[in-house]
């Protein structure tokens, strides 16, 4: 994994990965929403960060095994 190099500044992958997860999670969120599902979760903001880190852990697995 190298840095992403913008105008001088060294940007961690992981950075770009965890934006990427946090607007997968925000299409997610809506459409959990639409279907109801958040109605028989017990702590909403927990279950949010567990699906953030999932999707976190997808995305940068996928990005590992696509570099291999």
């Amino acid at each position: 994994m190298k840095e992403i190099d913008f105008f001088g500044l060294f940007i961690s992958p992981f950075l770009l990965w965890g934006v990427a997860a946090f607007l997968l999670l925000l299409l997610l969120r809506v459409l959990l929403g639409r279907l109801g599902v958040y109605v028989h979760v017990w702590h909403r903001p927990l279950f949010d960060l567990s699906i953030y880190l999932i999707l976190l852990f997808l995305l940068v697995s996928l990005a590992r095994r696509l570099s291999l």
